[in-house]
């Protein structure tokens, strides 16, 4: 049965300003200071950085990671050795550092994956192998819950089709404008290839699914590739692909579609640092659009060792967390334009 791993983060930093001149208003007129959620740095990430090691980068498996609009919660997935298993956690910040991991109420059972916040919090999508209607389940599909009055989560909903198919469905992400995006086994040929597609909600249903991966391969690579990891812009202004293709650097690499007047580009592919011989997955933006969170295999496992290690010191690296399983890592947006000769920053929002 094929497996998903992927990922997903998301959160927003800002600074009110106020014009004219010093005196002019009362200080209760200003407006408030907002402060900055907990992920965004005061240095300058034009290289890729771990992020939070110890608590949600450690020496397990982690992929994906979605923040809560203001950036307090944070959702990823970990995953048992050769993703037998995948679990979905939660932590929040709370006095100045995250809390550990925990299980939320709708995981721990089945094989969850690649939870992601809908842009205003009240909702969040994943994907899972869990029972449909009492019926087990060979194949993996798109769930997803709500936000109660309560503040807590809803029971968990099934997206039926034509979001489900007789294929796999993975990594769902949703626009501002209720507009779906994920990827599927479903028209994958004898390769079984995973593809991206996008359904619009209209008339309070989900419209047939197209095939984005086609478009931005054009038709003579039309369904080539694997395109796993899915993420769009709430504005759908781009479409972050976590994706197997020639010009890779190892196994699978972020790659980036830019939308160009309502036509996607060709995936521009990023070279190192973003990418790297390792496996470069399960890229997601913050709210504020201002970082890229992405997962990476790199570590012990694609390194030249200058000498050879003694065994406490290879204990010491295979327990380390940079021991080549999966971790989150964390970089200025903008660095994909700069990569790509683009002329508008990514994180101009």
């Amino acid at each position: 049965m094929m497996t998903a791993r992927s990922f997903c983060l998301v959160v927003g930093t800002v600074v009110g300003a106020l014009g004219g001149a010093v005196g002019a208003v009362s200080a209760a007129s200003l407006p408030a200071e907002r402060v900055a959620p907990p992920y965004a740095t005061e240095e300058s990430l034009r290289t890729p950085k771990l992020f939070a090691e110890g608590v949600i980068s450690t020496e397990d498996d982690e992929f994906g990671g979605s923040f809560s609009p203001d950036g307090k919660t944070v959702y990823f997935s970990r995953s048992a050795p050769h993703s037998y298993h995948y679990a979905i956690l939660e932590s929040h910040f709370v006095r100045g550092k995250w809390t550990t991991p925990v299980v939320p109420s709708f995981s721990g059972q089945f094989t969850d994956s690649d939870p992601i916040y809908s842009p205003d919090g009240t909702r969040m999508f994943w994907s899972s192998d869990r029972p449909v209607d009492g019926k087990t389940k060979h194949d993996y599909d798109i769930w997803m819950v709500e936000k109660t009055a309560s503040g807590r989560w809803s029971a968990p909903k099934h997206l039926p089709a034509p979001i489900a198919s007789e294929g796999s469905e993975y990594c769902a992400s949703m626009a501002r404008d209720g507009t779906l995006y994920f990827s599927s086994s479903r028209d994958g040929g004898e390769f079984g290839l995973i593809q991206a597609y996008r359904s619009r909600y209209e008339n309070g249903a989900w419209s047939p699914p197209e095939n984005l991966s086609r478009e931005m391969n054009g038709p003579e690579m039309a369904g080539a590739f694997y395109d796993l990891d899915v993420f769009v812009d709430p504005d759908q202004r781009f479409v972050l692909l976590g994706s197997q293709r020639p010009e890779g650097l190892g196994n699978f690499d972020v790659y980036i579609s830019w939308n160009r007047d309502g036509k996607w580009s060709k995936p521009f592919h990023p070279d190192a640092p973003l990418n790297s011989a390792a496996r470069d997955y399960a890229p997601h933006i913050s709210p504020d659009g201002r970082y890229l969170f992405y997962s990476s295999e790199r570590g012990l496992g694609l390194e030249t060792l200058p000498a050879p290690l003694s065994y406490s010191e290879l204990r010491a690296r295979l327990h380390g967390t940079l021991n080549s399983s999966g971790n989150i890592y964390q970089v200025e947006l903008s660095v994909l334009d700069a990569m790509a000769g683009e002329k508008a920053p990514l994180a101009d929002r």
